[in-house]
């Protein structure tokens, strides 16, 4: 049999290292996707959390569920707010919602003005205007029932302008604020 010396440059070289360096890529690409892999188990565990042997579909659909539970949850608090809200605004249409004081000297006597009426209506414009009238030797207080802004009894000049002050004036805490002049 004759001596076969196989070299670099012949068929059977060239066959051999175009093998090896396939081998050489082929060893380098599987460490590069056993990485890849690697990462994407460790990002998996992120989202999945520690129970990381579910797959992100039946993790999607735990997901989805507790969403549910959550949005019936803040379905129901929600409901419960706007009850309690409803039931609040309806125990303030009956509070003061608008007021004004004017002083004034009934009998011009230059007394500083100590005679007084104030208007104290709520929201649908309803309530009372109550007078004091103030004498060097007496005080007489008045009393008049206003519906809709007009009251049932003849207004004098100084309870009319408290009810006109009173209804000009925005009911406090509407523009976020006390209202002015009151």
């Amino acid at each position: 049999m004759p001596e076969v010396h196989a070299t670099i440059t012949d068929t059977q070289g060239i066959v051999a290292i175009a093998a090896a360096a396939a081998a050489v890529i082929a060893l380098a690409a599987c460490v590069a996707l056993a990485l890849s892999l690697r990462r994407l188990r460790a990002a998996q565990r992120v989202v999945l959390g520690p129970s990381g042997e579910s797959d992100l579909v039946s993790h999607a659909a735990e997901l989805d569920a507790a969403f549910d539970a959550l949005r019936d949850y803040v379905a129901d608090v929600a409901g419960r707010l706007d009850a309690r809200l409803a039931t609040a605004e309806l125990g303030l249409k009956g509070a003061v919602a608008h007021r004004a004081l004017v002083r004034y000297d009934a009998y011009n006597e230059m007394s500083g003005r100590q005679s007084m009426s104030i208007a104290l209506l709520d929201a649908t414009r309803s309530g009372i205007v109550l007078s004091s009238i103030h004498h060097r030797d007496q005080a007489r207080l008045y009393a008049k029932q206003v519906h809709g802004g007009r009251s049932e009894l003849e207004l004098s000049p100084e309870e009319d302008e408290a009810v006109r002050l009173a209804l000009a004036n925005p009911a406090p805490g509407a523009d976020g604020t006390d209202a002015p002049g009151n």
